[in-house]
């Protein structure tokens, strides 16, 4: 809770900051790059520009958003929240960060005073109530890409971003899951929710959506028509003491979702043995991969996320299972009801097929309930076969 108010009192205090740059011959614009943090929100870092003189130090950045906004919750699902551009004074700032113990660099930029004025000029004018909000988007429009995109902007374009060495080519998946612990519920969920689109290889240009790879690129980055580096000097500010938990093992997804298989699977094995059905058992399974399976095709079809389009997870989270649902109930069940079943196990195999061949990459947690749906399934066609076989 105390870091909870703290955190809100900040916040305010971005959203109310109201002093515009100020440009002196001492002048220094720099890039600031904040690390990951231990919240899912703080996983992938930050960035700013520092704008410091003898009468100013504040940091400038993007993708700040505001709780009180009109149908902020029902804008965010649908990928309409309007974020906004932020200022503090530096020293708030890194006092802040390094309360949540998480590294601090900063890049000094090599610009002369025409082009130091033209950022000032720039964000001064980007500060204004009326241009301070943008649509924000994870991968193409956050704080990270800004530094990027204003950069250039102020420069015409006079920059060459020459690969660093720790370049290597990934996917857009790859590059978020390379900040996560992969047995977490947020790299689950991010698994979960975002679709194949995020499983192609990212451009190097691209790869600046990360506040991280910002600092990189930078660092090798120089002018084209002078070859001169952009950055004129880099140092930390602040480094991160130790390590951030990773959490309880047996809270982890793998493990609950370990322990709900082998309960599906137990209960199967009662069921065959018997020569019995737990309607109740399926009725959950029927349940909760249908809803999941509808939140699936919202966030791909009626939302303007990006990110969620042509999400492969729909192959064992089918939102048809909120209608079949009803055959469950009936000792004889209608024959498409059966062929139901099977198109489920068919499409169980094509979703392995998918990820072995890179189509898309699924959460490693989701493999202990795959094969659980996948010998209910069966089982449920073996039964329903001989019902109706007699």
């Amino acid at each position: 809770m105390k870091q909870f108010l703290f955190t809100s009192l900040l916040l305010s205090f971005f959203l109310s900051f109201s002093q515009i740059p100020q440009l002196t011959e001492n002048t220094e614009i720099s890039i600031i790059t904040i690390g990951p943090g231990n919240l899912l929100n703080d996983s992938f870092g930050h960035n700013g520009f520092r704008v410091k003189n003898n009468f100013q130090d504040i940091v400038y950045d993007y993708g700040r958003y505001n709780f009180n906004d009109p149908n902020f919750y029902t804008n965010f699902a649908k990928g309409k929240l309007k974020y906004l551009m932020g200022a503090a004074n530096t020293k708030d700032v890194l006092s802040f960060y390094k309360q949540q113990n998480r590294t601090i660099k900063e890049q000094i930029l090599n610009l002369n005073q025409q082009q130091k004025e033209n950022l000032l000029s720039y964000l001064a004018n980007n500060y204004k109530p009326e241009n301070r909000p943008y649509l924000y988007d994870f991968f193409y429009d956050n704080c990270a890409t800004k530094m990027r995109d204003v950069s250039e902007n102020i420069l015409n374009g006079n920059i060459k971003y020459n690969t660093p060495k720790v370049y290597k080519k990934e996917t857009f998946r790859e590059l978020i899951q390379n900040n996560l612990y992969w047995n977490s519920w947020g790299s689950f969920g991010i698994d979960i929710a975002l679709g194949s689109v995020i499983d192609r290889i990212a451009t190097p240009r691209e790869y600046m959506f990360l506040p991280e790879n910002i600092f990189q690129f930078f660092e090798a980055a120089t002018f084209k028509d002078s070859k001169i580096p952009i950055v004129k000097s880099s140092h930390i500010i602040y480094a991160q003491k130790g390590y951030f938990a990773k959490g309880s093992f047996f809270t982890s997804p793998i493990f609950i979702l370990s322990l709900i298989s082998l309960f599906i699977l137990f209960i199967t094995y009662k069921n065959k043995k018997n020569n019995k059905r737990s309607k109740w058992l399926d009725t959950i399974i029927f349940t909760v991969t249908g809803i999941v399976g509808l939140l699936l095709l919202l966030l791909w079809f009626a939302t303007d996320h990006t990110a969620t389009a042509q999400n492969y997870n729909l192959l064992w989270a089918c939102p048809i299972s909120l209608i079949a649902i009803f055959q469950i109930f009936k000792k004889r069940p209608k024959q498409w009801f059966i062929s139901y079943l099977k198109l489920l196990v068919i499409m169980l195999c094509l979703m392995t097929l998918h990820w072995f061949i890179g189509v898309q990459v699924y959460a490693y947690a989701l493999i202990p309930i795959l094969i659980a749906l996948c010998i209910r399934y069966v089982f449920l066609i073996w039964f329903f076969t001989r019902k109706i076989a007699r």
